[in-house]
């Protein structure tokens, strides 16, 4: 076999794509795939029946992770591990996380179709809950995994509507026996699509990863006062949406400072008590800055930590 170029099925592994992305489809041609819902069961179980056909060997850990093993020549080799996830955002799209799955299958499959046998085993990898959109924490199933976040920790982390990550492994029945802890391995690869316009702007088709973003989030809370929209005049207003929307725009702001390299989001607001007779009294919302230097990182930390109003960089109203 050496030297030998063996090519993929490539329209099995797009007819794949697009039976994935079946599940939790969105008019817009994306997928919602929120993780640990009854959609991500079924995402789930599609890709559990798939590596079950091809005679793969499965796991699942203590947090979800699927782990789905092809024997290699070799027992005492370390495993070369494959993968990505599953789960989406709400608007997620389609080749999201489902290709460094997919196309793990996809090299299962052909490596079945050609009759090659490794010497070191494979095993392909369904992280839980990458995108942390639910349960407000990315890299959850990896985190675990790899003991970075304490397993009792992220058990109890709660969506929305308080449905805690434990409850919710139980109620679609993935809250595996084996142990989520990390295990040597030779090496891990993943597929991933770039998200962003770069490659497509410089009309490239593929491109290597050279680093990752540091990042670092908050849950902000501004509180203010509940009044009468038609009554309470200005000097009498204490509006925390006024005062959210100064620390949005320093947000954006700080990012902007950075150049290209900067990343500024607040993706999440909740406007309390959201009616449009009142004066919003409380706003909650996440903010989250990304950039490649860690030390950079740092700084947009500590300059997060001052309190916004009395930043040179705000508006010269305080947020009261």
């Amino acid at each position: 076999m050496s030297g030998t170029n063996h090519r993929i099925d490539g329209k099995r592994l797009w007819d794949s794509l697009m039976a994935m992305a079946e599940i939790g489809a969105t008019p817009k041609g994306g997928v919602k795939r929120l993780t640990l819902t009854e959609v991500d069961q079924r995402g789930r179980q599609r890709f559990a029946a798939w590596c079950e056909a091809l005679g793969l060997t499965m796991r699942v850990d203590a947090i979800g992770n699927m782990f789905a093993r092809r024997e290699g020549r070799d027992p005492t080799r370390l495993p070369v591990l494959l993968g990505s996830h599953l789960d989406s955002q709400p608007s997620g799209g389609k080749f999201d996380g489902a290709l460094g799955v997919i196309a793990g299958l996809e090299v299962m499959r052909s490596l079945n179709d050609l009759g090659i046998t490794t010497e070191a085993p494979i095993e392909l990898v369904n992280w839980t809950d990458e995108e942390g959109s639910r349960f407000g924490h990315s890299l959850m199933g990896s985190g675990a995994w790899a003991g970075i976040y304490p397993l009792d920790k992220v058990y109890g982390l709660r969506d929305v509507d308080g449905v805690t990550v434990e409850d919710a492994l139980n109620a679609i029945g993935y809250k595996g026996e084996a142990p989520a802890a990390p295990f040597p391995a030779d090496a891990y690869f993943e597929l991933h699509i770039e998200q962003g316009p770069i490659l497509e702007r410089e009309a490239r088709q593929i491109g290597i990863v050279t680093g990752a973003q540091a990042q670092v989030w908050y849950d902000a809370v501004v509180t203010g006062q509940d009044a009468h929209a038609g009554t309470t005049p200005p000097s009498a207003r204490r509006d925390a949406l006024v005062c959210a929307a100064r620390i949005i725009d320093l947000v954006d702001r700080m990012m902007r400072a950075r150049g290209e390299d900067g990343r500024g989001t607040v993706g999440q607001l909740h406007v309390l008590p959201n009616s449009r007779n009142v004066v919003p009294g409380e706003v909650r919302f996440s903010v989250e800055f990304r950039h490649p230097d860690t030390a950079e990182i740092d700084r947009l930390a500590a300059q997060s930590r001052a309190r916004p109003a009395s930043s040179p960089a705000t508006a010269a109203r305080p947020c009261s």
